[in-house]
């Protein structure tokens, strides 16, 4: 393997590979895999190297950590109505639900060791980028004090409006950063997903550079179809991928396409390509 890179070791005695142990930690997402049930997925994750899972509630923390695994990026505990993408913190009818949901749980979250839990800005519904930041800002606001006092991040998720999400009104890293640094919090930050800022914005490397300090965790997924990280889509994965390790970066970048072939085949290749 060039540029220096470590070639995978192949271990003939089982099927695991064994991979070099690079500068990113990598995890991750159980939705798109879900067809497989979580605790053989967890098995699986654990004999290709990855040290955690995404986005799982509260109740499946346990099954990944009798695989040796961790929980990398929590969703608060179950809610009593309403949309969760949708439902954010732009929307000051819904901050009293948000900050109840996230402070049952960011002790929860501690005590599994479960770094990170995840929020949302919200849908638009009419509201201009001034309005639904000011309100968001109040609303992380509320929920800071715990998660500094928990030692869990609150991790706000970029998500595109273009193709996926219509009407989602953090569909911008600048708007993004913008409620971050009005909360004014080492533990409110944003969860930048690759997939949905390439359609949005393009220019992934210079905005993760010049943005860097605001972001506490990534997800991945090809551009177009958020499928495998192949020659079938437009981004260089290993440089995008270098570029964040080069920077220092601590947290977990997560894999979140959908595979189209071989589930857990699509997932070891990634890992491995990712691996830098």
């Amino acid at each position: 393997m060039g540029n220096g890179q470590q070639a995978p070791t192949v271990l003939p005695s089982s099927n695991r590979t064994v991979l070099p142990a690079g500068r990113l930690k990598q995890s991750v997402s159980y939705w798109p895999y879900n067809k497989i049930p979580l605790a053989e997925f967890a098995r699986g994750c654990k004999q290709i190297g990855l040290p955690a899972i995404d986005l799982l509630q509260p109740e499946e923390w346990p099954v990944v950590r009798e695989a040796g695994l961790v929980c990398s990026m929590g969703y608060p505990s179950k809610r009593r109505g309403g949309d969760f993408l949708s439902s954010g913190f732009n929307d000051p009818a819904k901050h009293d639900m948000l900050v109840e949901e996230l402070e049952r749980t960011l002790p929860l979250a501690a005590a599994a060791g479960v770094p990170n839990l995840i929020a949302m800005f919200g849908n638009r519904k009419g509201r201009s980028d001034e309005e639904g930041a000011a309100q968001c800002i109040a609303g992380l606001r509320r929920v800071a004090a715990s998660a500094e006092r928990h030692g869990v991040t609150v991790c706000v998720e970029l998500l595109n409006s273009k193709v996926d999400h219509k009407d989602y009104m953090g569909d911008r890293t600048p708007f993004g950063v913008k409620v971050v640094e009005g909360v004014g919090s080492a533990r409110v930050k944003l969860l930048y997903d690759i997939y949905h800022m390439q359609i949005m914005e393009g220019d992934v490397i210079r905005t993760i550079r010049d943005y860097f300090p605001h972001i506490a965790h990534f997800h991945t997924g090809g551009v177009p179809g958020r499928n495998e990280l192949d020659d079938t889509q437009e981004l260089n994965w290993r440089t995008v991928c270098r570029s964040i390790a080069d920077r220092g970066f601590t947290g977990y970048l997560a894999h979140e396409f959908v595979p189209t072939r071989d589930p857990m085949t699509s997932l070891r290749e990634a890992v491995a390509l990712c691996d830098v």
